[in-house]
């Protein structure tokens, strides 16, 4: 089968390792379902699987991709969640979970195989890219903000570098849900498309706000984090799930965090019951996943390339 796979592990040109080209299809297990693939969405963990974190050599090579909806063997339209031994089911109790395509092969092919426990009904409102998008990095807003973050209709939230595809979600999913939300970027025309997403105000990175909030979606790491625990309320929460720009702030802001009882909180992925209910949400509000462009899998090195340079706004989907 084709597909788009890791052959080569490089730091520092990752895209070098990126191969397009055919796959063994993947072979039946118990426990596990394999899925005809209609669209794969990226995820910035694509590049930085190809930089060696999270995949060893050992595991080369590697299909990529961590998002997928598609058709399982009895023609059902599925999506699937993504974090492989969450519950055990299909690898026992002891694995420790791990994101998909760090010990098992990936959804950028024609087809790929999960424990069954992670297929879900795709809901019959969404397309398949637009269900192709959720499991990552909707999923990831969705947990930052009603999950670690705890807001509520009415408070207020800062979005730290709009464009992305985390970033991007937790505006539209922020607005959906009766948040004020402000947001931030370099760019002008990210900026212009937050607000028409429905974002109250957008700024220049590192601008100050008109008000502080209660808390910050922050995936962007060293260039925003201080920026981001300036921002807060006495008592806010910063809820970080990635640095995309580097982990070690110059300023940690240690201070500012004790004196007004900052909360810092961890986040990663989500559990399949969120994933549940995020489908519902997108299905029963009529909220949509914001696609910035569809590629054909044969032209996925175009995608990997977009995604690398920072130019999209929203999530690339490849289709099948």
């Amino acid at each position: 089968m084709f597909a788009a796979y890791a052959a080569r592990i490089d730091r520092d040109q990752p895209l070098s390792g990126l191969e397009l080209g055919e796959r063994p299809a993947p072979e039946a297990r118990p426990g596990w379902t394999t899925v005809n693939v209609r669209a794969a969405s990226l995820n910035h963990h694509d590049l930085w699987s190809l930089r060696g974190v999270g995949l060893g050599e050992d595991k080369l090579p590697m299909i990529l991709g961590c998002d997928a909806a598609g058709v399982d063997a009895e023609g059902n339209e599925v999506v699937l969640h993504s974090v492989i031994g969450q519950s055990g089911h299909g690898v026992g109790p002891d694995e420790p979970r791990s994101i998909l395509t760090e010990r098992y092969q990936g959804t950028f092919a024609e087809q790929v195989s999960v424990p069954t426990w992670n297929v879900l009904p795709k809901p019959k409102e969404l397309s398949f890219a637009e269900a192709a998008c959720l499991p990552t990095a909707w999923l990831t807003a969705y947990r930052m903000l009603f999950t670690n973050a705890g807001v509520r209709p009415g408070d207020s939230v800062l979005v730290q570098g709009a464009g992305g595809g985390v970033a991007t979600a937790a505006i539209v999913l922020g607005k959906a849900a009766g948040l004020k939300v402000f947001a931030t970027s370099r760019d002008e025309a990210k900026r212009k498309r937050a607000l028409e997403l429905g974002a109250v105000e957008a700024v220049e990175s590192g601008a100050r706000l008109p008000q502080r909030v209660d808390a910050v979606i922050e995936t962007v790491g060293a260039a925003t984090w201080s920026h981001s625990v300036k921002s807060l309320k006495p008592g806010g929460t910063l809820v970080i799930s990635g640095a995309t720009s580097g982990d070690r702030p110059s300023h940690a802001e240690l201070t500012r965090i004790f004196f007004l009882e900052l909360k810092v909180v961890g986040s990663t992925m989500g559990s399949k019951d969120e994933l549940e209910d995020l489908l519902a949400f997108c299905a029963n509000t009529g909220i949509r996943p914001v696609i910035d462009e569809e590629l054909p899998l044969d032209r996925a090195r175009e995608g990997f390339e977009r995604l690398a340079e920072g130019g999209q706004f929203g999530k690339i989907v490849l289709t099948v």
